[in-house]
């Protein structure tokens, strides 16, 4: 299972994550991201560049539900190079936007409302529409799971799992705090977690104060469930 440091904090790419990915590169993180909100073009720019030179993934999360905002995000995406493009519910535009280019397409599941971002749906709902986007050419789904308003999150996660079956990558973000959650995804099958918050907040490891000490607090945990499988 893989952890996507996100750059973000309430669902903002944070101040100054240039510096932060300076102070932390030695922790050879695979999977990097930001979002589409919390910084300039040109900054954005710098990210990916920066995440592309430290050999990891690059990831862009849409937090606009605004529907002429998020197909913008997907052309910023698309023209920066991102290599996973995470969020937005307007799949059929947003793969159209994203043709010919090397940058995969993992949208919401479910209903994803407000700011910062909670999820309607129910276990039916989900496990429909991540077989849908699988048919329609999806590499997989980014599930808000632990921000729904009205199901169980765990039974979401499992509806997805099965919706996008073996063909679907399963990527779980939002609210996502303690070990436990982690060990939880793993067991359900999930392919991919995000934190952000969790980080800059301080919450993730209790009395670790840098951003470093919390992600090394992250790695230690995955490194666990690798070492007990």
């Amino acid at each position: 299972m893989d952890f996507i440091f996100m750059l973000t904090h309430q669902d903002r790419t944070v101040e100054d994550p240039l510096r932060i990915l300076d102070e932390v590169a030695s922790l050879g993180l695979r999977h990097i991201g930001f979002k589409d909100v919390g910084a300039s073009p040109r900054l954005l720019a710098q990210l990916t560049e920066r995440i592309r030179e430290a050999g990891a993934i690059s990831y862009m999360e849409v937090v606009s539900t605004d529907p002429t905002g998020s197909l913008h995000s997907a052309e910023i995406a698309r023209d920066l190079g991102v290599d996973r493009l995470l969020g937005g519910t307007q799949v059929d535009e947003v793969l159209s936007v994203l043709w010919g280019s090397q940058t995969s397409y993992f949208p919401f599941a479910g209903r994803p409302v407000g700011h910062p971002t909670r999820l309607e749906g129910d276990q039916t709902e989900i496990e429909s529409q991540c077989q849908t986007l699988i048919d329609k050419g999806c590499a997989g789904a980014d599930l808000l799971a632990f921000r729904s308003i009205q199901s169980n999150p765990l039974e979401l996660i499992a509806a997805a799992r099965r919706g996008l079956g073996s063909r679907g990558y399963l990527i779980v973000a939002g609210s996502i705090n303690t070990p436990e959650q982690i060990r939880t995804l793993r067991k359900l099958g999930v392919d991919a977690f995000t934190i952000g918050s969790a980080v800059f907040d301080y919450v993730f490891a209790p009395g670790a104060r840098s951003v470093r000490d919390q992600l090394e607090g992250i790695l230690r945990e995955c490194t666990a469930l690798i070492d007990s499988s």
